[in-house]
């Protein structure tokens, strides 16, 4: 069991938490009366959808042979922790549970999310999946985006209130940009290895110094789209309590931190994303 738990990958887990935390809290500050069991059922789906898509990645780059000399966190099939086989399985499992429970709150709100459930499904298999994987392409970070803050936080804040609107986007923006900040430091810490088997990452695109530079400007923006978000609640002013954190990883990351030492900085950056969502979420509440 404890091979299964590792491969999903609890460190990115704040990525799937966040934006369902963020989402439905704004609809309480809209006055909106909270459904707990929709708000579980997002929560559900965001997070399996988050460890089906390691579970697949870790499938495809193994396959492929591009994990075979890893400097990250340890991956089930290059490792020899797993079969090929086993892992595709419980990578569709997953996407399977997912899909339930994401079938089940779109017959409770809207029958368009089966739509959009599915898109992510095949967002998330397709990333590094198939012939053509378009994260090998230096697409990631934008599907990170458009899934994991876009679609998961405003999705959160419609199965509440069955509508969108201009502040639940502003409050993704935030979610999505650390989203993209933890694939970003995580193909950081991957480029050599990436550039030499062809894996064409948003990194490898830039090249390092450039690819620091994103990283640093999502966290940034995150911060930025927060302190815009006092035109919802003045709370969120206390946000800027976590800047030091901030700049305590971007001065790391602007030194030249490479390779093994970018893995407590991704830890990091997830908590950074779980603090300051837990941050906006309370000041929505207020």
């Amino acid at each position: 069991m404890k091979k299964w738990i590792l491969g999903a990958r609890p460190r990115t887990l704040p990525a799937a938490i966040a934006p369902v935390l963020v989402g439905t809290s704004l609809a309480h500050s809209d006055s909106i009366s909270i459904s707990w069991l929709n708000a579980f059922l997002a929560l559900g789906v965001s997070l399996l959808l988050q460890i089906a898509v390691n579970y697949a990645n870790d499938y495809s780059d193994g396959v492929r042979g591009t994990d075979e000399v890893r400097v990250g966190p340890i991956r089930l099939v290059a490792s020899g922790m797993a079969s090929a086989g086993a892992v595709k399985k419980a990578a569709y499992f997953t996407f399977l549970l997912a899909a339930i429970l994401g079938s089940v709150l779109a017959f409770r709100t809207s029958l368009w999310l089966l739509a959009v459930g599915a898109l992510a499904i095949l967002a998330a298999w397709k990333y590094t999946g198939g012939k053509n994987p378009y994260g090998y392409q230096g697409f990631g970070e934008i599907s990170v985006f458009i899934f994991f803050g876009l679609v998961a936080t405003m999705g959160s804040y419609f199965a509440q209130s069955h509508k969108l609107t201009g502040t639940s986007f502003l409050i993704a923006i935030p979610i999505g940009a650390l989203s993209c900040a933890l694939l970003a430091i995580n193909n950081l810490r991957d480029l050599p290895k990436d550039k030499e088997v062809g894996k064409l990452t948003l990194a490898v695109r830039l090249g390092e110094v450039k690819a620091r530079q994103l990283f640093i400007s999502l966290l940034t923006l995150a911060h930025l789209c927060v302190l815009l978000a006092v035109v919802i609640s003045p709370w969120v002013l206390v946000s800027v309590l976590l800047i030091p954190l901030t700049i305590q990883i971007s001065q790391k990351i602007l030194a030249g931190a490479a390779g093994k030492d970018l893995i407590p900085l991704l830890g990091k950056t997830a908590r950074l994303q779980l603090l300051l969502s837990t941050t906006l979420a309370i000041a929505l509440f207020l």
